[in-house]
């Protein structure tokens, strides 16, 4: 049993790239929780955190003793109409679930949001993933639609909840 105060909840450097690719290729192959099956390589990781860090876009990573267990970003839409807005993806790697330490990344990270004008944060999570789904609510997501069998993954066909968090 981890302890969730003692782990550090601090803005991504480029020092924790491979680390992050580490714990995103660990929850991607659960195949479970995100829409991607594995991490992209290695590289394609390092642009993506290279590029969120220059466009100011909020990552935050949590951190057990300097080790990358979990993240959440949000990537800013591009378009100008709407460039108030942004998409929202995290996950916590299995060890470090069911301590509340999800909570204090989402929240951390809608603060870092709020910071650089974000006032819209959107996402998608499968309609079963009941523990999610909750702690989007907690934090003041609301559900806008629901998308049938927008996944497949091993033939089995997931549904999608889309939820929004609007700053005011």
């Amino acid at each position: 049993m981890t302890v969730c105060s003692e782990i550090r909840i601090e803005p991504i450097t480029a020092e924790h790239i491979e680390d992050f690719h580490k714990a995103l290729d660990m929850v991607a192959r659960e195949r479970e929780y995100l829409s991607l099956l594995e991490a992209f390589p290695l590289e394609e990781t390092r642009a993506f955190v290279l590029g969120m860090i220059e466009n100011g876009n909020p990552q935050l990573v949590a951190l057990a003793d300097g080790t990358v267990v979990g993240w959440c970003d949000i990537s800013r839409h591009t378009f100008p109409s709407n460039a108030h807005a942004g998409k929202l993806g995290m996950g916590l790697i299995p060890a470090y679930r069911g301590q509340g330490l999800g909570r204090r990344l989402i929240e951390a990270t809608l603060r870092a949001a709020r910071d650089v004008g974000i006032e819209r944060v959107e996402l998608s999570v499968y309609a079963d993933n009941n523990r999610a789904i909750a702690l989007y609510e907690k934090v003041g997501f609301v559900r806008e639609g629901l998308a049938r069998k927008s996944f497949r993954i091993d033939g089995r066909y997931k549904d999608t909840i889309h939820m929004a968090f609007f700053h005011e």
